[in-house]
């Protein structure tokens, strides 16, 4: 409990000192570019007529289905190198030489072969974060101790309650911390590739907010962005925390 309070109170300070820098701000270059936070909450109500629900709902449908389509393949694939010598060393040379390749350059290959529609946006975010899934739960499952394997093999245990009580939680933990790593590069795309081909998403809100400067809405919607990121990544700390207590 002690330590639940002590987080939330570390958050309400970071909370309080961001809004104060931004009202100092705001105050010093006197600028539409730049209102109060005042100002900004004060808009909020008008979001409602933005349908502000609908971008929300199609931003976290897009996330979702990534971060759903990329868990599956990198978590398989993952497993697959770890365990199997051959895949492993057909895969591995592969996966390695394209992780660092740029991914969003890939955003005009994939809009001309797959459109402007749902699936390109969903396609470019699973791509993205698939290769930091696959090499995580690799290098996590590679890296378990084989005394672990040992002290179960003693028990005659079988190969398959070795995967289950030793190797499945170990890939899942390292799932879990990946996403939640990769859950800001994954939001930071979401919105790059929301300004094409699309009317919902709240990337597109903002992009068009600020093409209009109405710039109390872009920053409401910006605000609205950052809760809602927030709240995946608490989402995700949580089950991080619960999938990792097997390393106790």
């Amino acid at each position: 409990m002690g330590i639940r309070i002590n987080k939330i109170l570390q958050i309400m300070y970071a909370i309080v000192v961001i809004h104060v820098v931004w009202l100092i701000a705001a105050l010093i270059i006197n600028k539409a570019i730049l209102p109060n936070p005042i100002d900004v909450y004060k808009y909020f109500p008008n979001l409602i007529d933005d349908k502000i629900f609908l971008h929300v709902y199609f931003s976290l449908y897009r996330l979702f289905w990534s971060l759903l389509i990329s868990s599956i393949i990198g978590f398989i694939v993952g497993l697959l190198m770890a365990k199997s010598k051959i895949i492993g060393s057909i895969l591995s040379p592969i996966v390695y030489l394209t992780y660092p390749i740029p991914k969003i350059a890939l955003l005009p290959v994939i809009m001309l072969l797959f459109g402007l529609g749902e699936g390109s946006k969903i396609i470019l975010l699973t791509i993205i974060i698939v290769f930091q899934i696959i090499i995580s739960v690799r290098d996590s499952v590679i890296s378990i101790p084989s005394q672990l394997y040992d002290s179960f093999k003693v028990i005659h245990a079988s190969k398959w309650q070795l995967f289950i009580n030793i190797t499945f939680p170990a890939s899942v933990s390292a799932l879990i911390t990946t996403l939640r790593v990769a859950l800001g590069t994954a939001i930071a795309i979401l919105f790059f590739t929301e300004v094409y081909g699309t009317e919902y998403g709240l990337g597109y809100l903002i992009m068009d907010s600020w093409n209009r400067l109405n710039y109390l809405e872009m920053y409401s919607v910006i605000i609205v962005l950052s809760i809602v990121s927030f709240i995946l990544f608490l989402v995700l700390e949580s089950l991080d925390k619960k999938t990792s207590k097997w390393k106790k």
